[in-house]
C-alpha cells in the first residue's frame, strides 16, 4: 500500500494513499488501538448533515464563498450517502469531547471537496479547520451530532419498531378478549380475567412507554451549536447557532433549534440521561412482557403451557424435540444490556468538568447501541413469536376449573373467613371448590352455581 504524507501542526505523518482522511485522523488511529467499537455511523451522518448546514449558514453570513459551499454540501451528501463509510475508522475510546471524529469528517469532506472543485476547475481550496470547521469547536459540534442521531434513531428505528410490537399485540389482545384464564399473583393462583385482559396489560406497556419516549425525546432538539469552545461563542457569529439549526432541521425534517445556554450544552448530558432513562423504561417493559410470555408457554407437559408459541429452531443439542422460548431470551438479554448502557450513560455524564463533559463518546454509543438492540430485538420478538402466539384453550379451562381461587366471589355472600375455609378444605382433601362448598353447609349447589360464575368475576363493567 502506498502513503502520502499529510501534515497538522504536530508535524508530518503517513497516511494510506487511497484513504480520504488526513493527519488527525491518522494519528488517533494509531494513538487509540482501544477495542473494537466504532464511532457509530449515525454520529458520522449526523457529522455530516452538521457540516452541510454550518457550510450555508457561514456562506449566508458572508464568510464562505458559493463555489466552496457548494463543494462541501456535495460532498456532505455522498457521506449521507454512504459513499464514505470506509474512511470513518475512529474507536468509541478517544479524546472525551469526541475532537477526533471531529476532524475525521472534517478532513474527508475537505478532501472530497477538494475533488470536486478541481473537477469543476476552480482554483479555490477547502481546508478542514478553516472552512469545514468554520465558526465550529469539536465543544459544540460533537454534542450537537449526538443529539441528531440519538433523534433520528428514536424516530427512524426505535419508535417504529415499538408501532408494530404494539399493532400485533393489540390484534391478540382483541382476538382473546372472550378466553377465560386463571390470574397469578405473586407467582400464585389468583382470580379470574381473560386472556385478552392480560395481554391489554402488555399493549398499555408499550403505549405508556411510546409516550414517554417522545415526551423525553423532545428535550434532545436542543443544540449545542453556537457555544464552540467553552459556550461564549467565540470565533462565531450571534446568529450562526440558530442559522445553523435551522439548516439541519430543514435537512432532517426536524425541529431542531440552538440551545438557550451553551454553558449547559456544552457540560452537561442531562437530556440525554433523561431519554435513556425511557429507553430504560421500555426495556423494563419489554423484559416483563417477554417473561410472561416464556412462563405461560412452560412445558409443554410440566410447566404452566396456557399459549404456544412457535418452535423456530431445535433448543437443545441433546434433548431431541425440545423447544426452547429463544426470542424471549434474546429480547430480555438485550434488555440486561441497556440496563448497563444506563448505567454508563448516568455515570458518564456525571462527569463534566467545568465547560466541558469529556465522556461525549461512551454516552452516544452506549445510547445508540441501546436503541439499535431494542429495535431490532422488537422486530424479532414479534415476527418470530408474537405473531405465532396462540392459546392452549384445554389447559386453561383446565386451570380454570381446577383454581381455588373462585372462592373469592363469595366473600360477599357469606364472608371472607368461611370463604378461606372451604378453599383450604378443598386443597387439604383433594376436592373440587364445589365439593368442599357443599360439605361445609355454608350454601348449596344452586348457589355455588350462581355465585361462582367466572364469566361475571372478568367483566370489568359489573
Amino acid at each position: 500500500m502506498g502513503y502520502r504524507i499529510e501534515r497538522d501542526t504536530i508535524g508530518e505523518i503517513k497516511v494510506p494513499e487511497d484513504k480520504y482522511w488526513g493527519a488527525q485522523t491518522q494519528r488517533s488511529k494509531e494513538n487509540f488501538k482501544i477495542g473494537n467499537e466504532k464511532m457509530p455511523n449515525e454520529v458520522i451522518k449526523a457529522f455530516a448533515h452538521l457540516k452541510k448546514a454550518a457550510a450555508n449558514a457561514n456562506n449566508e453570513l458572508g464568510n464562505l464563498s458559493d463555489t466552496k459551499k457548494s463543494a462541501i454540501s456535495k460532498a456532505c451528501d455522498e457521506v449521507l450517502e454512504g459513499k464514505f463509510d470506509e474512511h470513518f475508522p475512529l474507536v468509541v475510546w478517544q479524546t472525551g469531547s469526541g475532537t477526533q471524529s471531529n476532524m475525521n469528517v472534517n478532513e474527508v469532506v475537505a478532501r472530497r471537496a477538494n475533488e470536486l472543485l478541481k473537477e469543476e476547475g476552480s482554483d479555490e481550496t477547502i481546508h478542514p479547520n478553516d472552512d469545514i470547521n468554520m465558526s465550529q469547536s469539536s465543544n459544540d459540534t460533537f454534542p450537537t451530532a449526538m443529539h441528531v442521531a440519538a433523534y433520528e434513531e428514536i424516530y427512524k428505528r426505535l419508535l417504529p419498531a415499538l408501532a408494530q410490537l404494539k399493532q400485533t399485540i393489540l390484534e391478540k389482545e382483541k382476538a382473546y378478549m372472550d378466553i377465560i384464564k386463571i390470574g397469578r399473583t405473586h407467582l400464585q393462583d389468583a382470580t379470574p380475567l381473560t386472556l385478552g385482559q392480560e395481554i391489554s396489560g402488555w399493549r398499555a406497556m408499550l403505549e405508556k412507554s411510546e409516550q414517554m419516549i417522545k415526551e423525553s425525546a423532545e428535550h434532545l432538539l436542543n443544540l449545542a451549536i453556537g457555544g464552540t469552545a467553552v459556550g461564549t461563542g467565540i470565533n462565531a457569529h450571534a446568529t450562526f447557532g440558530d442559522k445553523v439549526a435551522a439548516q439541519i432541521s430543514h435537512q432532517t425534517g426536524y425541529s431542531f433549534v440552538s440551545s438557550d445556554n451553551k454553558f449547559h450544552a456544552l457540560t452537561s448530558h442531562d437530556e440525554i440521561v433523561f431519554v435513556h432513562g425511557a429507553i430504560k423504561g421500555l426495556a423494563a417493559d419489554l423484559t416483563k412482557i417477554a417473561n410472561d410470555v416464556r412462563w405461560l408457554a412452560s412445558g409443554p407437559r410440566s410447566g404452566i403451557g396456557e399459549i404456544n408459541i412457535p418452535a423456530n429452531e431445535p433448543g437443545s443439542s441433546i434433548m431431541p424435540g425440545k423447544v426452547n422460548p429463544t426470542q424471549s431470551e434474546a429480547l430480555t438479554m438485550a434488555a440486561v444490556q441497556v440496563f448497563g448502557n444506563d448505567a454508563a450513560i448516568g455515570f458518564a455524564a456525571s462527569q463534566g468538568n467545568f465547560e466541558l463533559n469529556v465522556y461525549k463518546p461512551v454516552i452516544i454509543y452506549n445510547f445508540l447501541q441501546s436503541v439499535h438492540l431494542l429495535a431490532d430485538g422488537m422486530v424479532s420478538f414479534d415476527e418470530k413469536c408474537v405473531q405465532g402466539l396462540e392459546p392452549n384453550v384445554d389447559v386453561i379451562e383446565e386451570n380454570v376449573n381446577r383454581s381455588l381461587m373462585l372462592v373469592t366471589a363469595l366473600n360477599p355472600h357469606i364472608g371472607y373467613e368461611k370463604a378461606a375455609e372451604i378453599a383450604k378444605l378443598a386443597f387439604n382433601e383433594g376436592t373440587t371448590l364445589k365439593a368442599a362448598a357443599i360439605k361445609t353447609g355454608y350454601l348449596t349447589e344452586e348457589q355455588y352455581d350462581e355465585w361462582i360464575d367466572p364469566e361475571k368475576m372478568v367483566n370489568l363493567k359489573a
